[in-house]
């Protein structure tokens, strides 16, 4: 047992902290915490800038140094990275990502969000003003005349798991401890912050030496209640048209084979979310493809028709719902297999409160001997043909001059290897890649969509690549998202760190540019157009993104249609720097559609003809709504009840 005292300053114990932690699953023990993201400001140039230059400083030679640092160049991205990495390690590693007080803190709100939204974890160590008020108002403060204890900091609270303050360092253990068990609990889990005034940075103080000793965080699988199990097994048995829906939980588990020999030994369909695709493969006799608002019309059918819905490590947004209009079979029930118990409840569903590898086990366990009907399974196998045509259809739409944006998937998927990955985020990609990426691996779809943040490709891809250096890494992004953030591609090429950017040019928002003529707003502010005397309608701007990428130090191929795009994603793979290839689509050649509807207002009253026919067909689509709310009755005895 470590005894005695070491007298460091807040920030340097907040390293040798952060280097000591490890997390434990199934036996299988690794560092929590990979490094630290950071730009220096006067927040924290002095205090967690100088903890981590002295503690590369003071490693011995030869040993990797106890916690890396990475210089990002945005904040807001850096945090994106730390995501990507920690969604790619299935939440049990992350990064730090330290910043100034001011700008730099508040540039980190988006990606916080975007943490907690995806339950994802990452840790912010933002600067703050003088804990001791002597030289208020400091640079960059925030005052407030109701309290001297407000700053900008403040704005993280909403969008994190954990928040603190350390104004004494006396704080610090205690706030360092309950941040670290907030990250490694996947119930929890999602951005934690923890506020260092730039003062109490650079204050000394006799830390307890157990306070750096290497500490174990073990995730625990919890195992399911026997009465819950008891009533799931019992609406399985009951149900003639059970529909699973895999969510993201499913692959941080590690469940993807619990959830394949449980579909194989039922014969239960499986759609999958945007975060649970590639739970299975593409060509699984039971995959069924994405559901909701962008799924594959296989999904969108069965889901249609489907009595019990199996929900797996899902929180059921409204895409995977279709706006709670996807489900709808009267009196259609939910059962709910998730850690959370917040998401297990939802939907009025039976719920089974457990992780979702063991919770399929028992499930397994306890229906050996059973098997959906014949005739289900053969409707299950000729809609899952149906729509792999529909798919292998708009692979090959061969269109002129400039490709579907359908076709460029196609080529990505048909030249990328199986354990590649694909990192998407915003636009109108992510519902294309949803419908029509053929996943092969668990680990290969990578599309960030809880909240949906254009600028986290390039940001996310770096830190899937981080994660997985042994697997290529292609970035899927529209000229939108790219232009709102590029800058990762420098951290990208200045650590040798090889990405393959897919530069999808289609001068505009194509998602909104869809979405809005549909709601018959004609597309209006979605394209990049010269300002005229009637507005934003003239010449195409001559943005040069292909040049833009080139001057950040990346190699770029410029590609016009599918030929060319195939032949420098080749020439892209075959490279060893990150390699952006620029390609311009068609944005008015849609993907196959989804049956399925998502639930944006339009305007009730208004003089455009386009309006009222858009408004007159979301009123039809709104009287399908349904709250899902049931009693809480074991659904099996209630049909065996209406038999009777």
């Amino acid at each position: 047992m470590t005894t005695g005292t070491i007298r460091c300053t807040v920030a340097q114990a907040v390293v040798r902290f952060l280097a000591a932690q490890h997390i434990e699953r199934d036996g299988d023990r690794q560092r929590f915490f990979a490094g630290c993201f950071g730009i220096f400001g006067h927040g924290n140039v002095a205090g967690i800038g100088q903890a981590l230059l002295e503690d590369l400083a003071t490693t011995p030679e030869g040993d990797i140094e106890r916690l890396r640092y990475y210089h990002a160049r945005n904040e807001q991205a850096m945090v994106h990275t730390a995501v990507g990495y920690a969604r790619m390690k299935d939440r049990l590693q992350t990064f730090a990502c330290t910043t100034s007080v001011g700008p730099g803190a508040t540039n980190m709100v988006t990606g916080a969000a975007l943490a907690t939204i995806n339950r994802l974890p990452v840790l912010l160590l933002p600067g703050d003003v003088f804990a001791t008020r002597t030289a208020n108002p400091v640079l960059q403060e925030l005052e407030d005349p109701r309290s001297m204890d407000v700053s900008v900091n403040d704005s993280l609270r909403a969008v994190s798991r954990y928040w603190d303050r350390i104004n004494r360092p006396e704080q610090l253990p205690a706030a360092l401890l309950a941040a670290t068990r907030v990250l490694t609990d996947p119930v929890e889990t999602g951005a934690v912050t923890l506020c260092l005034p730039q003062d109490v940075q650079a204050e000394a103080h006799d830390w307890p030496a157990e306070l750096f000793s290497s500490r174990v965080w073990r995730v625990r699988r919890s195992t399911p209640d026997f009465g819950e199990l008891e009533r799931a097994v019992a609406a399985i048995r009951a149900a003639q048209r059970p529909l699973i829906v895999s969510g993201g939980g499913t692959i941080y588990s590690g469940a993807s084979q619990a959830l394949s020999a449980f579909a194989e030994t039922t014969g239960i369909p499986v759609a999958e979310s945007q975060a649970g695709k590639g739970a299975l493969p593409f060509d699984h006799p039971c995959a069924v493809g994405a559901i909701g608002a962008t799924g594959s019309s296989a999904a969108c059918t069965l889901a249609s028709e489907a009595d019990l819905i199996i929900g797996i490590g899902t929180r059921y947004s409204d895409f995977t719902t279709a706006s709670r209009t996807g489900f709808a079979a009267l009196g259609v029930r939910f059962i709910n297999l998730n850690v959370a118990s917040f998401d297990a409840h939802k939907l009025s569903a039976l719920p089974l409160v457990a992780d979702a590898r063991e919770g399929l086990a028992a499930l397994a366990g306890a229906l050996s001997d059973h098997r959906v009907a014949p005739a289900y399974r053969e409707r299950v196998i000729s809609l899952s043909r149906a729509w792999d045509n529909t798919v292998s259809e708009a692979y090959a739409q061969g269109a002129q001059p400039l490709p579907a944006q359908a076709e460029l998937i196609g080529v990505v998927n048909e030249e990328s290897s199986p354990r590649d990955v694909v990192v998407c985020a915003a636009g109108s990609l992510p519902g294309d890649l949803h419908k029509l990426w053929r996943t092969r691996d668990p680990k290969g779809y990578h599309v960030e969509y809880g909240y949906s943040c254009m600028g986290y490709e390039i940001a996310g891809g770096l830190g899937v690549k981080l994660a997985a250096p042994d697997r290529e890494v292609y970035v899927l992004v529209g000229d939108g998202s790219y232009l709102m953030m590029n800058t990762e591609l420098v951290t990208a090429v200045a650590e040798g760190i090889k990405l393959i950017v897919v530069l999808v040019q289609n001068h505009g928002y194509a998602s909104i540019g869809a979405l809005s003529e549909s709601l018959g707003s004609r597309r209006f502010g979605t394209e990049y157009r010269y300002r005229t005397a009637t507005g934003l309608d003239g010449d195409l701007l001559p943005v040069d993104l292909a040049a833009n990428a080139a001057s950040l130090g990346a190699d770029v191929i410029v590609a016009s249609g599918v030929v060319e795009f195939r032949a420098a994603l080749r020439r892209a793979k075959d490279a060893t720097r990150t390699t952006v290839v620029y390609v311009e689509t068609d944005p008015k050649l849609p993907a196959p559609p989804s049956p399925a509807w998502w639930d944006v207002p339009v305007a009730e009253v208004s003089s455009l003809p386009s309006t009222q026919t858009a408004r007159q067909e979301y009123e039809k689509r709104k009287g399908a709504q349904s709250a899902h709310i049931h009693p809480s009755e074991d659904p099996s005895a209630r049909a065996q009840g209406s038999e009777r």
